[in-house]
């Protein structure tokens, strides 16, 4: 046996209901039902879009500032190398010596980052590992 309930309806929705009842195949019980449920689905679902839209929120501010800060570090990287491509004057063709030195200073400083990298650390926490700055 299915629980009951009575309903008390104004005037208007009443003969609404009325009219919908009288159609083959329907009754004010299945569209009350059809209708309530659809309600109470809705109002579930409001309340997680809610909860998902202030999440978000939040993660756009997030990435709104990774973005912001990503553009800072390569507009950095970008001033440094111009000047350092301005300042420093190319090495001679026959100084092998210095090209070698040059080698060598890039490559422990693709090592440095590497690790840099590896460990996790903030770019601006020096890694204390013997190498100079």
């Amino acid at each position: 046996m299915k629980p009951r309930h009575h309903l008390y309806l104004d005037e208007e929705l009443s003969a609404r209901l009325d009219l919908l009842a009288s159609r083959p195949g329907t009754s004010k019980s299945a569209i009350i039902s059809d209708a309530l449920r659809e309600y109470l689905n809705r109002r579930a679902t409001r309340e997680v879009d809610d909860l998902l839209k202030h999440r978000l929120d939040r993660i756009s501010k997030q990435l709104g500032r990774i973005e912001r800060d990503g553009c800072v570090l390569l507009e950095t990287l970008s001033l440094f190398v111009r000047y350092q491509l301005t300042v420093t004057a190319p090495l001679p063709e026959p100084d092998k010596a210095g090209q070698a030195v040059g080698r060598e200073r890039f490559r422990r400083f693709v090592d440095q980052v590497g690790r840099q990298l590896a460990t996790g650390r903030s770019i601006d926490t020096p890694a204390n590992d013997g190498e100079p700055s």
